[in-house]
């Protein structure tokens, strides 16, 4: 029949008839006849739809970042949305306006403020880091929006990718970071000479400490030495003043021996002694004892005839 048409919608699609203004039928997945020049239809996607977004935003020390990432969101309430936005189709099943693609934009709209937000409040250093900051404070303030939850809009999640500066600043955070790392690679070469220095002292330190010992060892072994070498010396002066002290007493016995033995002879003429050694048979002896006395009573001979015989005598004895 002529204007007579039907429609049938996918179970991820809320569809709503409308007559004279009002709606006949809506719901999801819905299929029926309709006559097209007195109704129409209004066709509202609610499957989850991932919405990427990027754009640029002033950090805290008025550089400039740029924030990657994506919105994850469905319609949560299609009537409240068809109400405030027309989605109604045409004769083709296309959309009669551009209201679906504002959505879009609303959307991106309203995260990027929030995001603008944070970023705003942090330098450049920080915000580069501030990915899950940003996600933790933006999603709970998405989903609580105004302008999203009139519209029916239910936000599910929110992913920061990166937070990236420009260009320029890359490069000079790069250097930055490049220098810092050579810094620390140099500090590390400085610790690493210091700790083998340290190890080298104590090594050395080891050795001095173990001379010292070997040292102490051998004084103390000298020391024993020279202990033993003066007890033995103490102990040799002891046998000589012992024995000399022998040597006295029994040169002192001698002597007292001696005296004993001459004390009667001491006031006997040596002249008899002589003459007693020889027991008075030696002719010789006392012819030398008469010579002696002629000799010491010289002054008061005149004249001393010796016969040549007499000194022939004791010549020829002498000789034998």
């Amino acid at each position: 029949m002529l204007g007579i048409r039907y429609y049938k919608a996918p179970p991820t699609t809320w569809v709503a008839l409308f007559r004279n203004g009002h709606p006949s039928r809506e719901g999801p997945g819905l299929s029926f006849l309709y006559f097209a020049p007195s109704a129409t239809l209004v066709a509202v996607p609610v499957a989850t739809s991932d919405l990427p977004f990027a754009f640029s935003e002033i950090a805290a020390d008025f550089q400039t970042v740029t924030v990657q990432g994506q919105l994850s969101w469905r319609v949560a309430e299609p009537g409240k949305l068809a109400s405030s936005l027309d989605f109604s189709l045409d004769g083709h099943g296309a959309y009669r306006s551009e209201d679906p693609e504002k959505l879009r934009e609303r959307l991106l709209a309203t995260a990027q403020v929030l995001v603008r937000d944070v970023i705003q409040k942090l330098p450049l250093r920080q915000a580069l880091g501030a990915a899950e900051r940003v996600t933790s404070d933006v999603l709970p303030r998405l989903k609580q929006a105004e302008a999203l939850t009139s519209l029916g809009i239910e936000t599910l999640a929110l992913s920061i990718l990166s937070i990236r500066p420009t260009p320029e600043m890359a490069r000079a955070i790069e250097a930055e970071a490049r220098e810092a790392l050579q810094r620390q690679s140099d500090f590390a070469i400085y610790e690493r000479r210091n700790a083998a220095v340290e190890q080298e002292r104590r090594i050395k330190e080891s050795e001095l400490s173990t001379e010292i010992a070997v040292e102490e060892k051998k004084r103390k072994i000298r020391e024993t030495q020279m202990a033993a070498d003066i007890a033995v010396e103490e102990q040799r002066a002891t046998l000589v003043d012992q024995r000399a002290a022998n040597d006295r007493k029994d040169a002192d016995a001698k002597g007292y021996a001696l005296e004993t033995t001459l004390k009667p002879l001491k006031g006997i003429d040596w002249k008899i002694l002589a003459a007693l050694g020889t027991g008075g048979s030696d002719p010789k002896a006392s012819i030398a004892l008469a010579f002696r006395e002629l000799a010491e009573n010289a002054s008061k001979i005149g004249e001393l005839n010796v016969s040549p015989d007499l000194l022939r005598s004791l010549i020829g004895s002498s000789s034998k």
